[in-house]
Parts: C-alpha cells; structure tokens; sequence
C-alpha cells in the first residue's frame, strides 16, 4: 500500500510554481530556463509537472500559436494556508500551538527571526 503524502505538492511541484506565480504566466521553456540555472532538469519532466498542477487545479494552460501557457489558478497565499492547514492537521493533530512551539524551538532560528515572530504574534493581539 502507498503511504500518502503530507501534502498534496510535491517538492518539484512547488518549485514549479514558485517559478510561475513569479513569472505570472510562463511556458514550459520559461520555467525549465529557471530551474536550470540551480540544477539540471528534463524539459519532459517540467511538462509533466505542469501538466499535473493543471490536472489538479494550481495552474490555467491556454494555447498561444503554438505553445502552451500557465497562468496560476491559485494565489500564494491560499496554496500556503491550504498546505499549512494539511500539516498542522497531519503532523501537530490540529494544534497552532503545538505548530508554533515546535518552530520556534528550533535551533536554527536566528534571535532576529525569534522577534520577529515574537512581533508578528504581538501585533495580532493588539485591536
């Protein structure tokens, strides 16, 4: 039986779609163009990835003359809260707390980062 992934996107999905809320509307080329100046990758397997954020509803493909184009059918905002919403359910059993606790006590986080999440918190309760 295959496990279930913690989330939906996979590593490579989200790096595609970074590219494309970045670039706004892009092509495969486009987006394979980018990737390859961090690491090599298939023009096949970008497609492939494009295609299945299509299928699953992140990205719009409109046929201009002969390619195709990605626009993104989600914003940034709403695929972070939705993938945020998986893990906390996931992995803290639906606690903020237990989400929160867990960041913040880790070691790499810089005392700058600390105030600012201190602040970010602060700045919330405040009317």
């Amino acid at each position: 039986m295959r496990k279930k992934s913690l989330t939906p996107l996979g590593e490579t999905e989200m790096e595609v779609l970074h590219h494309v809320w970045s670039l706004g509307r892009a092509t495969v080329a486009d987006v394979r163009d980018r990737i390859e100046s961090e690491r090599p990758v298939a023009y096949t397997t970008v497609m492939t990835v494009m295609r299945n954020l299509t299928e699953k509803g992140y990205l719009a493909v409109e046929k201009d003359g002969p390619q195709y184009v990605y626009a993104p059918r989600r914003e940034p905002g709403d695929v972070k809260k939705s993938l945020l919403q998986d893990l906390l359910v996931k992995v803290f059993r639906g606690s903020p707390t237990a989400l929160v606790q867990t960041l913040v006590a880790d070691e790499n986080l810089s005392d700058e980062e600390r105030e600012r999440i201190r602040a970010l918190i602060d700045s919330m309760e405040r009317p």
